[in-house]
């Protein structure tokens, strides 16, 4: 030891006398990084405690024992645009070029709970996403692709029940039972207060909402992941690595503790919370961001709520590279940027991942643009070779100086935010939103100064004609769409239609589950927009509070 130290003092000294390029010398977060780093830097890191080997607690190295030499992640590209029909084509295209799971982009009017014909979904059908407003509609959507084979993802969080609802009813449709279903749904609402502000109920309905999908899945669906907990938005909207870390976790708790709350044991439903991570171009910060999530999960579970199982301590996450660090700069560039974001994904041990286009930051992807995209991780998985070693990076003192930073830093933020009273009293007293606001306005200026060089954006400019073909949205698409609505409602049994959506809000006044009236509306073709206005008599809208 004595001669390590000696060495050290050696290497700083010369270091010292070498002229050093102007920094600074940061994370993507901010964070300042030491020239160097060395067994000094992690001295209280016990390999059996903090370490230990993949798919063994506390799953630092992974939550699979032989991860990717016995299985590649999930290459789930994010689609969906248009109608029903255009997305369907999107999806036997992807397929048919080796994606390996399917992911669905919803439209800004579904999101929201509204029919294509309704007066607020005006100039948005199929806008940035797929408009589903009924079985119908769900049902095209999948028409030929067999759901007992794939694995569907779907991003929507407020009215994730009832577009949840939709793929079920139309398995059934397909012959294919509940029971032999696997996919996600996103339903983490919670993030949507913080972050991406797509509600339509308050709080404590919204998680009534997620817990019944809980317990019907449990009995009906049990391959399902019912929430995919969200830090990607949290990212997006300018949070640190350290912070999407923090939030997303605590969001995690809170949904456990609802579950428990509504008389769930912990084991019943933990094995099928998922999550859900941005990777951001920081290669390193990243990939100790993984790392330090699943031992700070594993940890909390075992210990602060007593699961027993396995399953439940595994903190299984899908990952998207950042689409807030990709420029209508010189948008090749953002082909580079996925594949450095997508490895560090891979490194970090990711179960899935969707790699963004080059298009992204200027329109839905073209077909060309997500064909690479989807070439990006096919190139990573069967070329690169870092998938033939498990947790090649283990040991390196850098990523383990920074693995344990994240866990410290988070537990902070933990004890801030029980100080206030929770995730739902710091929702409600702007805690989270005001974080998040104080960083992407350090990160702006850092840009503005040129503390933080964006290639193609404040450096290495160059005046150059876009000659990227885009795709776009024909406008008479929005029209045949809200026609379609029209038509359904004047086919379909009106008087079965309201007897469900009767029964439906006589279960919201109870406490019994909502799932099963839900799937009974669906079945008889009731819209989303019909539904959620029901669900909206009863348990009222959000409105967010200001906070001066």
């Amino acid at each position: 030891m004595k001669g390590m130290q000696e060495d050290f003092s050696r290497w700083q000294k010369s270091y010292q006398e070498q002229k050093e390029r102007q920094g600074p010398f940061m994370t993507v977060s901010s964070a300042p990084i030491a020239p160097l780093y060395a067994p000094d830097n992690t001295p209280e890191i016990d390999f059996e405690k903090d370490i230990s080997y993949p798919g063994a607690y506390p799953y630092t190295r992974g939550v699979r024992t032989n991860m990717y030499r016995g299985r590649l992640w999930t290459m789930r590209q994010f689609a969906g645009f248009a109608t029903a029909v255009e997305s369907n084509q999107r999806f036997k295209f992807l397929l048919s070029q080796g994606q390996t799971g399917l992911s669905v982009a919803f439209d800004m009017p579904t999101i929201m709970g509204y029919d294509s014909d309704h007066p607020r979904a005006y100039g948005e059908v199929g806008r940035v996403g797929v408009a589903v407003d009924s079985l119908q509609d769900m049902e095209t959507l999948f028409k030929d692709i067999p759901l007992d084979q794939v694995s569907t993802s779907m991003t929507t969080n407020a009215p994730a029940a009832i577009l949840w609802s939709m793929y079920l009813v139309t398995a059934e449709k397909q012959g294919v039972p509940a029971h032999k279903l696997t996919g996600t749904i996103q339903n983490d609402i919670l993030k949507e207060y913080i972050a991406q502000k797509s509600w339509i109920f308050p709080p404590e309905p919204s998680l009534r909402l997620i817990t019944d999908s809980f317990a019907f899945a449990r009995d009906h669906v049990p391959k399902w992941n019912t929430i995919s907990i969200s830090g990607y938005h949290i990212r997006e909207a300018g949070a640190t690595a350290l912070q999407e870390l923090a939030f997303t976790l605590a969001d995690g708790f809170a949904y456990v503790e609802a579950g428990i709350k509504a008389g769930l044991d912990v084991d019943d439903f933990a094995p099928r919370l998922s999550f859900f991570f941005n990777s951001h171009t920081d290669f390193f910060e990243e990939i100790a961001k993984y790392r330090a999530a699943r031992r700070i999960w594993a940890r909390h579970m075992k210990e602060n709520y007593g699961a027993k199982k396995e399953e439940s301590l595994l903190l299984r996450f899908h990952t998207q590279t950042a689409g807030c660090s990709l420029t209508a700069q010189q948008p090749e560039n953002n082909i580079i940027r996925t594949a450095y974001q997508a490895m560090s994904a891979v490194l970090g041990g990711t179960q899935s991942l969707h790699t963004n286009s080059m298009d992204e930051v200027l329109a839905l992807p073209s077909e060309k643009a997500v064909q690479i995209a989807l070439r990006t991780q096919q190139i990573l998985a069967y070329e690169t070779g870092i998938v033939n070693t498990i947790d090649p990076l283990a040991g390196s003192y850098f990523v383990e100086a920074l693995t344990r930073q994240m866990e410290e830093g988070a537990e902070e933020y933990f004890r801030k935010i029980e100080e206030r009273g929770g995730v739902l009293a710091a929702i409600h007293q702007n805690f989270f939103q005001q974080e998040i606001a104080d960083a992407a306005y350090r990160y702006q200026k850092e840009i503005e100064g040129k503390d933080r060089i964006i290639v193609g954006v404040n450096g290495f400019q160059t005046e150059e004609a876009l000659e990227i073909d885009l795709l776009k949205i024909d406008p008479e698409i929005e029209r045949n769409q809200a026609q379609r609505v029209k038509e359904l409602r004047a086919t379909r049994d009106n008087l079965h239609v309201q007897n469900t959506l009767a029964a439906l809000k006589a279960t919201a006044l109870s406490s019994d589950n909502l799932i099963p009236k839900i799937i009974d509306a669906v079945r008889a073709y009731a819209t989303e927009g019909e539904i959620v206005a029901v669900l909206k008599e009863v348990f009222g809208e959000y409105r967010e509070q200001s906070v001066f």
